[in-house]
This record gives C-alpha cells, structure tokens and sequence, in this order.
C-alpha cells in the first residue's frame, strides 16, 4: 500500500489505483500521511479537517471519519491511541518519505564526486512529484509550512540534479531549464551559479558574464547583499576561462537514439523500471500494443547507459519474420557483424558464440523490443546469453511474457484517466491528457484543454483506454478535426485512426493494425475466445466466460492475459480494452456470429439474475448483492441486448430480477425508462409476474426522475398488469396491488389487498406486507395503527435478516416515533437502521438517517452541534456529487437557522437546497413540496407574507398530487403560521387541528407547531382554541384536503 501527496492525492494498492471519495476523506488521510508512522494528534486532526469551525463532539467526528477510511482502503492501517491516530506505513511508502530519502541519496553521491549515480538517484527522487504537495489542502493552516518546505527540498534536488549532469556533459540541454528556474527564482544564487557554469560550458560565457551583471545588482538593490561565495567563484572562474564541467565522459556505447517527442506520464513506471532492472538481470515489459513499452524501455536504457561500460543495445525484433534469425539480429545491433565471403548461412551456434564473445567481458544492457512473435526464440537466446555473460541484463518488450526461469514481469498498464466531469485543471493532472495536449499542440500550434473542450478530451481518452498510441493518432486528427469530432468520430475508430508517423513500424501507423498484429499471434481457439468476450461490456469472471463462450474457456483466460489481451482487474476478474473489444465485435460481426454469442451472454445474465433474486430476500444477501454490483453493467448490457434481439422473456426476467437492487444502490443502476419501455413493449408471450414488477420499476423510476407522480393512465395500466399476474406468486407481485393503493388513496383497498396477501409462504414478503400496512395507515391518519404494524413488521423483518428493508422500515419507526417525542427510542431505531446501511454498503454514509439524528439532536437543544453535523455532512455529499441527499441536508440545516433566528444562514441553504433539488437525478415529488413549505417559513420570520403564500400554494398543489398526507400535515402548518400572521386566529387553530388529523397525532418534534398551539391558546382562550381546534379535527379526509388547499384569502 502507498500514498502519494506530491500533487493530487493517490492510492495504490499494488498496481492498483484505489479511489478515495470525499474531500474531507481525502483531507484525512493526506494528514496523517504527512507524518506517517506517527500519531497525529486530535486537536491536529480537527484543525485540519474543520480549520476554526470543529464539531461539538470532536472525538465522534473524527472517528467516524476513520471508520469511513477504513472502509474506503480496506488494506489501509489506521491505529488509535492515547496520543491520537497513527497511519500504519513506513515514510518509504509515502511518496513524500520516499523522496526525501532519494534526494538525500543522491545529494550525497553527488558530494562523493559520483555523479551518475547521483543523476540516476535525483532523477527517480523528482519523478516522485505529479503536482505541487498538498494541492488539495492548500488552504488548510498546517499545510502551508509543510508545503514550502517540500517545494525548497524539491527545488534543492533539482539544483542537484542540474549539477550532476553538468558533470556528466550535455550541458547545452541544460539551458533551457535554467533560463526557466532563474527566472522564477531570481534570488536563488546557486541557480545562478549554476546557470553562469552551464552557459560557459556550452560555448556562451559572454551570457554568463552578463547573467552575473544583472544577479549582482539585483542582489544589491533588492537584498543590500553582495553575491555569495559560491557565485563568486563561478563569476571567477568564468574570467579564467576555468568554468567547464569537473568532467566530461567518453561517448557512451550503444545505438540508443535521442528522443523526438517529451515522455508523458510514466515517470512512476520509469523509476520502478530501472529499481528492477539494478536488481535483476531479466526484467519483461509487457502489455497490449500501442501501450509504450518501447518508449519506457528506451528511456529506462537510457538512463542507465552511462553504467554499462558494454553499453545498451536496442534490437528491433518486430521485422524479423524466422525465428532463426533472432540471435543474427542481436549480433547485427552490437556491431559485430560478420563479413564474410562464404555463401553459407552461418549455423545458431556460431552466431551465439561471436555474440557471447561481444558482450562478455563489459557489463552490457541488451534491449529485446517485441518479441512477441518470436518469443520462444527470444526467450531461447535470453537464457543461453545471461547463462554465458554474467555482466550482461536483459530488458525484453512483449505481449506475452518469455516464459524463463528468473524473469521479472513489468507490466505496463494504460496511462491514468481523468474523471469524466474533471475541469480543465484537474484533467491537466492526469498523463493522458497530458500526452493528448502535447502531442495536439504539436500539430495544432496553440491546442490547450479548456471548459469548452475538456469535456471531448477526456471523452477520447477514457474511451482510448488512456493507451498512448491510440491517444498519439487522436492527436494527429486534431491538426483538421475538432476534439468534439474526433470524440463523435471513435464509434468507427479503427477507420479514425490512421496516419500514424511514417517513420514508425507499419503495425504502428494505424489503430487497426495494431489489434491486427496482436490477433495474429492468438491460437484458432483463443481467437474464438476473444472474440465471444468482446460482447461483454465490462469485465469478465472464469464462471461468466465459461457460461457464454463454453466450458473450454476459463482455461484459455491465462493465455489471453499473458498475451495481453485480457488485464487481470480485481480478484478474479478480466477487463478487455475498449479497442481490442471493438475489433473483437467486428470480428463477430464478420463470422456471423454476433447474434448468437449476445444471446449467450444475455441468457447467463438472466440465469445469474434469476438465481440471485431469492437470496437478496434473506439474511445471506450481502454475497449475492455484491455479485450483482461487480456485474451491474454487464446486466445492464445484457438486457440491452436481449431487447435488440426482440427476447421479450429473456428482458423481463432481468428487469424483474433487477427491483430490489435498484431499491438498494437507490438510483436506477443505469437502467433508463427507455430500455424497460422497449422491453415492455417486445412482442410475444411474456410471464406476467415480471412483466408487472417491469412495469411497477418504471413508473417508480419515471416519478423519480420527473418529480411528478404517476399519471391516471400510467397506473391504470400498472393495474391491469398486476390483476393480470396474480396467482404467478411472485413474491413482489404480492406487494403491487398494496402499493397501487397509495396512488389511488384508496385506504380500505389497500388494507384489504394485504389482508389477503398475509401469510405469504416467502417470510420477507410477508414481513414487508405488514410494513406496507403501516404505510397505508400512517397516511389515512391512523397513527396509533401504524405505530402497531411497524413494530410486528420490524419483529417479523429481524427474522429474516434482510437488511434494506428492515432499515427502511426502522427510519419510519424512528419517523413515527420522533413525531411522539419519544426522542431516544427514535436515535436508536435510526442507529440501527444506519449499522444496516454500512452493513450493505461499507463505503457508503446513511443519509436520511444521519440528517434526521441531526435533526433530533438539534430538538433535543443540542443546536450548535446539529449544525455541525449537518454542514459536515453536506460539504461530503458535495465533494461526493450527492445532490439528493445535499438537498435534503441544507433544507434540514437551513430550517435550523431559521429557528435560531440566523435568518441569512437560513436563506442561503434553502436556496441552494432548491438549486440541488432542481439538479438531482433522481427525487421524490414531496420533496418539493416539503422545501416549499419550509421556505415558507422563512418568508414569514422574514416579514414578507406574499412570498410565504406563493410558496405554499405551490407546496400544496404538489402535496395533493402525491397524495401523501404527512405531507400535506406539514405543509399545513405553514398555512397555520400565515393565518396566524393575519390575525385570522380561529381559522389558524382549525387549520392546527386539520394537520394534526391528517398526521393522526400531533406532532411533538416540529417547534413551530408547538409555538402555533401556545401563541393561538392566548389569543383565543382555552375554550375557543378547543373548539376551533375540534371543528377542524373533525373533518373528512375529503374535507381537511379542501379546507387546507382552498383559503378564501387566496
């Protein structure tokens, strides 16, 4: 495990990157890692992560925290004790820690006049930094010092690093670079050194000499200084003609070749390459083509060239077609071709021998490229070679590994890919649009990412797998084409893609002819492999190939992946990049086989579904929940495809499969109404227990995305289907009929259909049946009811173990029970409908249940620390792009203030609750509703009455809507404030008396309620209040929904 705080954040476990969400999450682990190893201390922490503004309960909000990073990084140490929180690494495993120590190391090589080794140190020290350190605390208290501290380590290294090169020769590369760092550093005299002693040695002392005039007399008029010695001495020096290099080295041996374009985005890989290769004698890149192999092993060489007295080689093995020929290649490449007049070929042996005796006296660096197709000759040669010559190291390239004893594999994975709604300056960050920008600026004098194409940018990267040979020829298309083109035109990409350099490898200037070369090197049976796994739109397990592409193929994975067409992803599991699956679809397309292997791959996803959906019905859910999650978008593909090929059965089967994993991710797992209205509408025979559980998914998605409820003839229709799928006994059949109660309000129905359904075999359906009946009474005003079928409900649900449901049915409870006032049996019933939550989702944070403890907190007197709680939350789901549960928590927080009297406060988090709430993908109708009413409010303790009527006529057109009547209890109240407002006292108390019926109690937690009730009593007296109250207690349903939407003042 490693961190990484020089630039953004970074996680790595192995070679795998680990995604941290969440600012203040990130925020928390970027401390601790300033000091790895050593406690942290809480009041340090808290500083960090809420600067002046901590929690009232600072310990709790720290813990929590860790609880969430310990979840977020499994494999991540995180030690309490007295002295506070530790993080479990060594300083080496910080990227930090690590620099420091190289910097060190190669400052004191540097200082023992070992300067190759000092610039191979220094060089791998300043590979470290991906960004200024710190960047994303930048504005915290301690970061600051830290910060400028590792800035002026990094700029010493540089210095050293400069100094060591100039020792080594080349000084004419430096010049550049310090015309740079002078100018940014204008005061930094040994830089100006520096410089002056570079410009010398590369034939310019006239420069230098006026370089030393102008740092002088800045000096003198900025400072009041003279130069320092240092400075002096290299202005001496220049004046005797003295200022060259200490030392200057022979031309290094080798064929290596200066490089035309910079190197983007591999300095990690370029450091742990050539750590490998100081330890080990045969290190093999490999990975798919087009993925930079030759370029980091080129670099790699290069760096460690001047070591190796024999020097480094690089043979190019992709033309040479007979395997025979590889060992002439290398003897060809070191110089030693043999010239002779005989016609006859000369025999392996006497080619290894002239070779061995080439390279065995020197410690030498040989450089295999490509040996993919000529891999068990390459592999052959590399292991007689290294036996023979024991100064010789081998860095090979490939797509498969060679295969021999005492091989090191390096594989060299895509570059890293920015999120796809990352800014300009957050993309800038990442090596792949790195090497996009510079690669497009070279052709297209002025190319930058900005807002207006960095949305395009990051679309060609991500869907070019972050693969640098891919994003180069994407490159090359913007010289004519626009990024937004060149993103619309990679759905035909092999015919995009062309033009590559002329100088390169024919297999090299063309997207196709990349995967052409790969594919070539694949079996007849790893072929037909390939290309089955190319309809799978993610990755891939040995159970799903094998379920899809036949029982031979979880066998043939390993090949694949050693041939790099398959990347080992997770535990398990096998991603195919997007290009390679693209040519793989082809390739089907071509045989005749694509519909058949689609309609494989849709049939395992149904089965998988299938088997799935009784287990999310019980206590062993967690396992099946997770398979679901790892496979969501191969599922989503699946019934994407089973649509295309008109399967009716197999469509349904998965939609219906899908309803309570929907339910539990809570959002629609990528499923849009569009895919389950084609799929209802496929012809055939359909089994009508799914068909109607479809279509109930479908009215519940559209309501949520649209914020409106179901139309008269949408749930007419939903209707008819479930009266159609009765006695299917599909256990979520039972619970429709129920449901299409609450939009129809037909109370005595719905109780009615669950009387019937009771005593269903399946004990979760049953269990939830009864909290069904809860929710039906809870909304005819029958509260004590309620109250009653919850509790059997939550009994029954704890039975089972089902998680989900049994927590959404505890936060009703809690809901009910707050209403009562009966504030510490409502905390831990959410409590515990929280741990459900974490138990489903570790990663995930309860939202409704920590805003509503929040709430409960702040009822309970505890307002500063509510408020705490609450903003805290809110900035997470923030920097977590949550804008529901965003929402929901600067309504609660704005509310709050609102009754503190801090009026502004109050202002601004209901506007920007209504903002979120306009944004969020997915919100429920009442919502609005509820915001309305409590924006109300605000407008009153604000003095503006018209501004509290209009929005709680809005409020109350969206209660009647919805049907919901707790809601149009709360919204109610708002209507009893403005009455009360006007004088209009007697309606006001008619009106406290209707929102309390409608809610079935009154409500203990809302203060504003309570503070109607006192204020209403006085102006009306004890008597008046009683009756007015009683007159609107006592009406219908019918006439309370009237009485509350139909003032006559209006």
């Amino acid at each position: 495990m490693r961190v990484g705080i020089l630039g953004p954040l970074e996680v790595r476990d192995g070679e795998r990157t680990v995604d941290v969400a969440g600012a203040r999450l990130r925020a928390l682990l970027i401390r601790l890692a300033l000091d790895p190893g050593r406690p942290v201390s809480l009041p340090a922490l808290a500083e960090a992560l809420w600067a002046d503004a901590p929690p009232a309960d600072t310990a709790n909000a720290v813990q929590t925290l860790v609880s969430r990073l310990r979840r977020a990084v499994p494999g991540l140490g995180v030690r309490s004790g007295p002295a506070g929180y530790r993080l479990d690494l060594a300083p080496e495993d910080v990227d930090a820690g690590r620099f420091e120590r190289l910097a060190r190391q190669g400052r004191e090589a540097l200082r023992d006049g070992n300067a190759p080794e000092a610039l191979a140190t220094l060089r791998d020290a300043l590979a470290l930094w991906r960004g200024p350190a710190l960047a994303e605390v930048a504005d915290a208290a301690y970061a600051g010092a830290a910060a400028a501290r590792l800035a002026e380590l990094r700029l010493t290294a540089q210095e050293d690093r400069i100094d060591a090169e100039l020792r080594t020769g080349r000084p004419e590369l430096l010049v550049a670079e310090l015309d740079e760092l002078t100018a940014a550093h204008p005061l930094r005299e040994r830089l100006a050194a520096l410089h002056l002693r570079t410009l010398a040695a590369a034939g310019r002392p006239a420069e230098a000499l006026a370089g030393y005039e102008r740092i002088r007399e800045r000096l003198a008029e900025e400072l009041g200084v003279d130069p320092s010695p240092e400075l002096r001495a290299a202005h001496l020096a220049l004046l005797r003609g003295e200022a060259a290099p200490a030392a200057v080295p022979a031309g290094r041996r080798g064929n290596l070749r200066a490089a035309l374009t910079t190197f983007v985005g591999r300095d990690e890989d370029l450091r742990r390459l050539t750590g490998l290769l100081a330890g080990n004698r045969l290190v093999t890149l490999i990975g798919p083509g087009g993925a930079g192999k030759t370029r980091l092993a080129s670099v790699a060489a290069g760096r460690l060239a001047d070591g190796v007295p024999g020097g480094a080689w690089l043979v190019e093995l992709a033309p040479i077609t007979d395997p025979a020929d590889v060992a002439r290649a290398v003897l060809d490449t070191v110089g030693r071709r043999e010239r002779t007049r005989e016609p006859v070929r000369p025999t392996l042996r006497d080619t290894l021998g002239r070779l061995v005796d080439a390279i065995s006296t020197d410690e030498t660096l040989i450089v295999l490229d490509n040996c993919e197709h000529v891999v068990e000759a390459a592999a052959r040669l590399a292991e007689d070679l290294l036996g023979r010559c024991p100064g010789l190291r081998v860095l090979a390239t490939s797509r498969e590994p060679l295969g021999i004893v005492g091989e090191v594999l390096e594989p060299v994975p895509p570059l890293r890919l920015p999120p796809a709604d990352a800014s300009p300056g957050d993309a800038a960050a990442y090596p792949s649009v790195q090497l996009l920008r510079d690669r497009a600026a070279a052709v297209r004098v002025g190319f930058a990412v900005t807002d207006d194409n960095v949305a395009d940018v990051v679309e060609i990267c991500r869907r070019l797998d972050g693969m640098p040979l891919a994003i180069e020829l994407a490159a090359a298309r913007l010289r004519t084409l626009s990024p937004r083109q060149v993103a619309a035109g990679l759905d035909d990409r092999f015919r995009l893609l062309t033009g590559g350099s002329r100088t390169a490898l024919p297999r090299h200037r063309t997207l196709r002819a990349v995967v052409d070369w790969s594919w070539g090197l694949l079996t007849d049976d790893e072929r037909r492999l390939a290309e089955r796994l190319a309809v799978f739109p993610a990755s891939v397990t040995a159970e799903s190939a094998a379920g899809v592409a036949g029982p031979a193929a979880a066998a043939l994975l390993d090949a694949l992946v050693d041939k790099s067409l398959l990347q080992v992803v997770d535990d398990g599991r096998f991603r195919m990049l997007e290009t390679i699956r693209e040519y793989g679809l082809e390739r089907l397309a071509a045989a005749g086989e694509g519909a058949g292997a689609r309609a494989a791959h849709a049939a395992y996803f149904r089965d998988l579904v299938g088997t799935a959906e009784p287990h999310l019905r019980t206590a062993g859910q967690l396992p099946w929940l997770r398979l679901l999650e790892a496979e969501r978008e191969n599922i989503v593909g699946a019934l994407h495809h089973a649509c295309d090929a008109g399967d009716a059965d197999t469509a349904l089967r998965i939609g219906a499969g899908l309803a309570l994993p929907l339910t539990i991710w809570g959002d629609d797992g990528g499923i849009g109404g569009d895919v389950l209205a084609r799929a209802l509408a496929l012809p055939g025979p359909t089994p009508p227990g799914e068909r109607a559980v479809v279509l109930a998914i479908r009215v519940v998605t559209e309501m949520f995305h649209s914020a409106h409820v179901p139309t008269p003839e949408r749930i007419a229709e939903l209707t008819d289907a479930v009266r159609a799928a009765q006695g299917t006994g599909h256990p979520l059949v039972a619970l429709l009929e129920p449901a299409l109660s609450i939009f129809t309000d037909d109370t005595a129905a719905g109780i009615a259909a669950v009387d019937r359904a009771r005593g269903h075999p399946d004990p979760w359906t049953d269990g939830t049946l009864l909290a069904m009946r809860g929710q039906i009474r809870e909304n005819d005003g029958d509260a004590e009811g309620m109250l009653r079928d919850l509790t059997g409900a939550i009994e029954e649900l704890r039975a089972v173990g089902e998680r989900w449901s049994l927590s959404m049915v505890l936060s009703q409870y809690a809901d009910a029970l707050t209403k009562r006032g009966d504030f510490a049996a409502a905390t831990a019933a959410l409590e515990e409908s929280a741990r459900l939550v974490r138990e489903l989702n570790p990663a995930a944070e309860p939202g409704f249940q920590l805003i509503w403890l929040a709430a409960i907190r702040a009822r309970s007197g505890d307002v500063a620390g509510a408020k705490a709680e609450l903003r805290r939350f809110v900035a997470d789901r923030v920097a977590d792009r949550d804008g529901r549960d965003a929402a929901f928590g600067l309504m609660m927080l704005g509310d709050i203030a609102r009754l503190e009297g801090s009026l502004d406060e109050a202002q601004e988090c209901l506007a920007e609750a209504m903002r979120r709430q306009d944004e969020a993908p997915l919100v429920a109708p009442q919502f609005r509703g509820l915001l309305l009413a409590t924006m109300a409010h605000l407008a009153l303790a604000r003095g503006d009455l018209p501004d509290a009527r209009r929005h709680l006529d809005e409020a109350t057109v969206r209660g009647l809507a919805a049907r919901d009547m707790p809601v149009m209890a709360i919204i109610a109240v708002g209507w009893v404030a403005v009455a009360e407002a006007e004088g209009r006292y007697e309606r006001a108390a008619e009106l406290l008396g209707t929102s309390d019926a409608l809610r079935g109690w009154p409500d203990r937690s809302n203060p504003d309620a309570q503070r109607l009730a006192e204020r209403l009593r006085t102006e009306l007296g004890e008597d008046g209040y009683t009756a007015a109250y009683a007159r609107g207690h006592g009406l219908s349903r019918a006439d309370a929904l009237a009485f509350v939407g139909g003032d006559p003042a209006r």
